[in-house]
Order: structure tokens, then C-alpha cells, then sequence
């Protein structure tokens, strides 16, 4: 959050995080992490239980009872939570520059060019470091020159564009989000057929895994997931061959903080 804090500020929302911890201890971690937002300490667990959140998985006889269910909250000047983002398992969690996109479109870093005889080709990505457990978004941007189309999700007798991604336990792509498409009436044919035009901007997320099952990229501290984008591309005067195009990533690795704070200002039984 640190990391993409000035664009949040820069699109008039301001960054908080509420947690169960003391302050002292959030004091220490903020010193020690050099986080600049404000840290606001709900040691009763007080405002978690009025937004709902309260982690009923942990037992009351715990010293961890009172966290919450980890996400986050978009909420305008009002008060009125305008989205939120949260996940069943605690270790998933959208990252800032996930939200980022969501929220204003914008956040996407810059990637890799190809060009092909059809099309050129960019992949681009929310977050240029992830975490374990971190949600975050890769891109697929795609420019046409004029008259050429590449076909849809849907069409029927040729082949549609698809984004396949490696499978690995490192991470879990997400299904694709397509843009909606246009119409094309083929005279020639009589047929009317979904297409892409100019440019199109597909997305998908990707769910990094946990320490364990990042393995030799936690030890490397990089992160890389490849695949491979499809597609049949059309001018007015030709069809072409359907083409294959390599798509690759790569991340850097933040390592979880796992440092406790001292012991004299643990106020919980741990």
C-alpha cells in the first residue's frame, strides 16, 4: 500500500488501515516498514465488529481473537463504502495497484512489445512487486492497424482470440475479462460475426501463492509466469492463418515481515 500510496492521494482518496494491534506496536511497525499513512489502533475490535468483519475462525480464547477478515474498503467523503475488496481466504488478498485498476482504470505499468505481420502486441501489469498471497492484475493490450479485425469470444468457423496462461502453483491466473465486442457484417458471406478492432484490452488477475508454494521464486525473490495469447486476424481482402504469441511476466518478490514487535509492548498473550 505504501508503494502505490501517492496515486491514491493524487486521485483524492487517502490511505488507513485499522487493525486490532496497540498502538505502540503499530508505532514500531511503521517505523520499521517506514509506512507514512496513518496506522489506527481498534484494540477492542470495536469498529471491525460494526463493519462485520470480525474473524469468527479465530477462537475467542486466542490471543489473535479480534482481527479481521483482511480487505478493503473504498468510502467517499460521506462515509458511504463505495466498493470493497475482500476474499475468503485471509492469505489472498487485492493488492493496491488490483485496486488501483478497478477503481480509475489506470495504475498499469509498463511491459513487453511484439509485433507480429497483424497486430502489436503489450503486456503490462498492476504491480511491478507482489507479495505472497497478493491479487494482482495482468494486461494484454492489442493495436490493429486499419481494416484488420481479430475475431471474439463466441464466433463461430473461425478462431477466437484466447490467453492461455502455464499452469504452476506459484500463482493462479484468473479467468479473462474481454471487452465487449462489435459486430461485423461479412458481406461476402452473409454472416455477421463478433469482432476487435484498433485496440482492445484484455485483463485478468493473478493470485500469487503463499511462501511454501512459491518455492525456488521466494528464494530467488523472482517471480515469472509465462502463457500464450491466440488469435485469427482478418483484413478486408484476406483471412489469415490463426497465430500463436508468447506472453511472459516477471516480478519481483517483497518477502513477508515477519519480525514481532518487542516483547514490552506486546499487550496480547501470544
Amino acid at each position: 500500500m505504501e508503494q502505490k500510496r501517492s496515486e491514491f492521494d493524487s486521485r483524492g482518496l487517502r490511505v488507513a488501515v485499522i487493525t486490532y494491534d496497540s498502538p505502540p506496536i503499530l508505532k514500531d511497525f511503521a517505523a520499521r516498514r517506514k509506512v507514512t499513512y496513518p496506522l489506527l489502533s481498534d484494540n477492542d475490535s470495536a469498529v471491525i465488529r460494526r463493519f462485520g468483519i470480525l474473524n469468527t475462525n479465530v477462537a475467542a480464547n486466542t490471543p489473535f481473537h479480534g482481527v479481521p477478515f483482511p480487505g478493503t474498503y473504498v468510502v467517499d467523503a460521506k462515509g458511504v463504502v463505495k466498493s470493497k475488496y475482500f476474499e475468503d481466504d485471509y492469505r489472498d488478498r487485492f493488492s493496491a495497484g488490483n485496486i488501483l485498476y478497478r477503481e480509475f482504470d489506470t495504475g498499469l505499468g509498463i511491459g513487453s512489445a511484439t509485433k507480429t505481420d497483424h497486430l502489436t502486441l503489450r503486456t503490462s501489469a498492476s504491480n511491478a512487486t507482489v507479495f505472497t498471497g497478493s491479487r494482482i492484475v495482468l494486461a494484454i493490450e492489442i493495436e490493429l492497424p486499419r481494416k484488420m479485425h481479430i475475431y471474439a469470444p463466441g464466433v463461430q468457423g473461425y478462431k477466437a482470440i484466447e490467453w492461455k496462461m502455464e499452469e504452476a502453483k506459484q500463482a493462479l491466473a484468473m479467468p479473462v475479462r474481454f471487452p465487449p465486442s462489435r459486430p461485423m457484417r461479412l458481406k461476402a458471406i452473409s454472416e455477421t460475426v463478433p469482432v476487435y478492432e484498433k485496440k482492445v484490452r484484455l485483463t485478468r488477475d493473478l493470485a500469487v501463492g503463499v511462501a511454501a508454494e512459491l518455492g525456488e521464486a521466494m528464494k530467488k525473490g523472482e517471480l515469472e509466469v509465462a502463457g500464450v495469447f491466440e488469435y485469427q486476424a482478418c483484413d478486408d481482402k484476406a483471412c489469415y492463418l490463426p497465430r500463436s504469441v508468447p506472453v511472459k511476466w516477471k516480478f519481483a518478490i517483497d518477502k513477508p515481515d515477519s519480525q514481532r514487535a518487542p516483547a514490552a509492548l506486546r499487550d496480547k498473550v501470544q
